[in-house]
């Protein structure tokens, strides 16, 4: 390649990258509809209604009250991609199949993150009937990322899914893929259903599959149904299928009878939750871990 081709080219990436810059920076910005009170060149600017309505990107936002901001010294036409936006008052979110719900959100356009607060709840509901069950997810606090579709929960979190119920001190659920991770000490509960004794499921991360209602938990994994505990690395549970695969170390003991399962080196535990059976299998099994991958992760 010539000098005056390969300066041409590199002029080419130096005016795209601006452009795709700010493509990206456009579907952060917000509109909100109505007349506001305030300084129309500096702001802030208050929207008031029966509801305020607001949207940015996907995300559609009610709520009783809205101010909107921009940086001190900067006018607010010149603020476009650093504003900030604040809804209080019974303020509603919603995205494709996702609603929530709390009583104040701080939006701000340099990060793209919507911050719900005030009792924040959500709920998602299944494309198909089929699918599945609707997922409850309530949180102390709960951000929105408009650049894509994942939300995270933190504070005294809880998810719901049929008879599913799940406990964490953080959340994260992407939309897309229906896939919810659990950190800070979880735990997931299955409630007793017919002849079944509850079950119980913690370790040190849970992951979880809400439309095949399938978990993956790893890191110090106990399983506890009804006078059974079953120990290990980690656990594959496929909860249609009533069968839970405990690798790593793992261990059952019955409290009441006093009976002992061990996996051998090579193998693994099978627990049948819905015949409270466990048995040893002397074959290595390999959980599935490809399916709970979070998006960006190897």
């Amino acid at each position: 390649m010539n000098r005056t081709k390969t300066l041409s080219l590199l002029a080419l990436l130096t005016v795209a990258a601006p452009v795709l810059a700010q493509a990206d920076a456009t579907n952060r910005l917000i509109t909100i509809q109505g007349g506001p009170r305030g300084d129309v060149r500096n702001g802030p600017l208050t929207f008031t209604g029966s509801p305020v309505k607001a949207k940015v990107s996907t995300l559609n936002i009610e709520a009783s009250q809205a101010v909107l901001a921009a940086p001190k010294g900067t006018p607010l036409i010149e603020a476009k991609g650093r504003r900030t936006a604040n809804f209080t008052g019974a303020v509603k979110v919603t995205r494709g199949r996702l609603s929530a719900a709390g009583t104040a959100l701080a939006y701000d356009e340099t990060t793209g993150q919507g911050v719900l607060n005030g009792n924040a709840s959500a709920t998602f509901v299944p494309e198909k009937k089929e699918d599945g069950d609707t997922v409850t997810i309530r949180a102390a606090q709960m951000s929105l990322d408009v650049d894509n579709n994942v939300s995270t929960s933190t504070g005294g979190v809880t998810l719901s899914t049929g008879t599913q119920n799940g406990q964490a001190d953080k959340l994260v659920f992407d939309e897309d893929r229906e896939l919810a991770q659990l950190t800070g000490k979880p735990s997931l509960t299955r409630a007793a259903r017919g002849n079944q004794k509850e079950l119980v499921i913690t370790g040190q991360e849970v992951r979880a599959l809400t439309k095949t209602k399938t978990l993956y938990v790893r890191g110090g994994v106990k399983l506890v149904q009804g006078t059974t505990t079953t120990t290990g690395d980690a656990v594959y549970y496929d909860d249609r299928k009533n069968v839970a695969y405990v690798v790593g170390n793992a261990v059952s003991v019955d409290s009441k009878s006093k009976v002992t399962v061990k996996a051998p080196a090579s193998g693994y535990l099978e627990q049948r939750t819905d015949l409270g059976r466990v048995r040893a299998l002397n074959s290595a099994y390999k959980i599935p871990t490809e399916q709970f991958k979070l998006r960006g992760e190897k």
